[in-house]
């Protein structure tokens, strides 16, 4: 019965409204920010520091933009050259078709010629050197 007396008066009790509520700061992509690959954003603050900002599908995402360190390079080198590698490209008019296959399955997109990212510019790269190579040897 005590117990029971008890929890009435904590339920009658008021919130402390002293006590801030705890809410996250959304994040922007600032006006002066410079995008350097899709969904990737450069920006230097006013007291210099400089920022990477990322969309992601949970929102915008900053971290502060530190020095590539020569491991990192590397692995992200690799990284690449592996993307490279798994990704055939054909053109489609003013176009380029891509097909990578992955752990999860087949992966196709189409993008404008003018719209190709470092890994796809060098896949089509070595696609039109195929090409040039076969057109020269069937030539002789």
């Amino acid at each position: 019965m005590l117990s029971l007396a008890s929890c009435a008066m904590a339920a009658d009790q008021k919130p402390d409204k002293k006590k801030p509520s705890v809410k996250a700061q959304e994040i922007a992509i600032p006006a002066g920010a410079v995008e350097v690959a899709p969904y990737t954003f450069h920006y230097t603050d006013p007291k210099g520091k400089a920022w990477v900002y990322r969309q992601t599908p949970f929102g915008i995402s900053r971290t502060e933009d530190k020095p590539v360190l020569p491991d990192d390079a590397k692995k992200t080198q690799e990284a690449k050259d592996q993307l490279v590698q798994s990704t055939s490209a054909a053109e489609v008019g003013d176009s380029i078709r891509f097909v990578r296959n992955s752990p999860f399955g087949r992966t196709e997109w189409q993008k404008k010629k003018t719209d190709l990212n470092e890994v796809e510019q060098t896949v089509w790269n070595r696609e039109l050197a195929k090409r040039g190579a076969s057109e020269s040897a069937s030539q002789d």
